[in-house]
């Protein structure tokens, strides 16, 4: 275990550029505001770990207007602290520093330090996704748009080889997205391409049997988030009759103890959770959840939440450390014009690390 001491934390605010408009049910983006947090000895400057911090507007509980000047503020406070360079003391020196209302800053400060316990070259966490290039299966998604732009979407997943297609829904009209989801069942069964829907709380409560009902004709691996979190005993009732598995996304934002955790699983009785490091406090957080979900029988998978391949990189290599065959939620690095460049690349619907192609920062 290493110490560092006059440790240093810096940051700097980084934009990209969509390269097209990323239709949301919280409306649509087109640009991309987030933060890289550096952080270094003055003994062996040359060495760099990089996290990044970047709430999601109108999601993210640390999307507040002062926002860089709290990242400024913990920069400042942590400068020159002295760190134990262990997985587990990073994790402990992060929550006891970083409050839990800004889970992307305590994600950001995590990844910098692990990376710089790595010696500072983007390895994050040591796995075989990284050291022998093994595959991480992922879903292809589908934005939000009007009814050509989705299928333009789908056709140019299916043709990229992706077994799995995720598709958001709630934007157009419902009859329409049916219209979608009845195209990819004529083309491919459930046995060839699995597909999952992502609602982000978009139907009504009264409404949301219903329409689940109507969705189960096609076969559908899950729904993510049917109902406007917070609604826990609509929700508990939906999971317990619904005819498609349900997943919870941003139900679980703001849940920062194990006891409400724990709470959480236990009364709504979820079939499984989503994990986005950036939205639930960072790796420490996403073990928590997982053991618990586990211990419950409840799946799970893990997604990115519009990082930069700074943060897509970090999320990718946590969920290599899991032995999961389960299609995870990290191809986002495709979306900028200006994304950084790295050895992440997308082949045959898998995320693969090329250990050939450089990192540029």
């Amino acid at each position: 275990m290493k110490q560092i001491e006059n440790i240093v934390f810096e940051f700097k605010k980084y934009v990209l550029d969509f390269k097209f408009d990323a239709g949301t049910s919280r409306g649509v983006l087109k640009k991309k505001e987030t933060y890289l947090v550096k952080a270094y000895s003055k003994l062996f400057p040359q060495i760099v770990g990089y996290g990044e911090a970047g709430p999601l507007p109108k999601l993210s509980l640390d999307d507040v207007s002062d926002f860089e000047e709290k990242i400024k503020i913990a920069c400042q406070e942590l400068t020159q602290r002295k760190v134990l360079l262990s997985k587990d003391k990073i994790f402990e020196f992060v929550q006891s520093h970083i409050p839990e209302n800004f889970p992307s800053l305590r994600f950001a400060f995590e990844t910098a330090l692990l990376d710089l316990l790595h010696g500072g070259e983007r390895m994050v966490f040591d796995t075989e996704f990284v050291r022998e290039r093994r595959p991480i299966p992922i879903n292809g998604l589908i934005w939000m748009g009007d009814r050509g732009f989705m299928l333009e979407q789908i056709d140019k997943k299916l043709e990229e080889g992706y077994d799995c297609l995720k598709m958001k829904i709630g934007a157009i009209d419902f009859d329409q997205e049916c219209e979608l989801l009845e195209y990819i069942r004529s083309k491919y069964d459930q046995n060839t391409i699995t597909l999952r829907v992502d609602a982000n709380g978009a139907f009504a409560a009264s409404e949301a049997l219903g329409k689940l009902q109507r969705l189960s004709q096609y076969d559908l691996h899950s729904i993510e988030q049917p109902i406007r979190q917070g609604q826990f005993e609509e929700m508990a009732t939906l999971c317990a009759e619904t005819p498609i598995p349900i997943a919870l996304d941003e139900e679980l934002i703001g849940i920062h103890s194990l006891a409400s955790k724990e709470s959480l699983l236990k009364s709504i009785k979820p079939q499984y959770i989503i994990l986005k490091p950036t939205l639930v406090g960072g790796f420490k957080s996403c073990d928590e959840w997982i053991n618990l979900a586990e211990g419950l029988d409840i799946g799970w998978w893990i997604t990115s939440a519009l990082e930069s391949n700074i943060g897509l990189n970090a999320i990718a290599q946590y969920t290599a450390t899991f032995d999961s065959d389960m299609p995870q939620g990290l191809g986002t690095g495709q979306l900028y014009f200006n994304n950084f460049e790295s050895p992440l690349l997308i082949e045959t619907g898998t995320l693969v690390y090329d250990q050939t192609s450089k990192w540029e920062i």
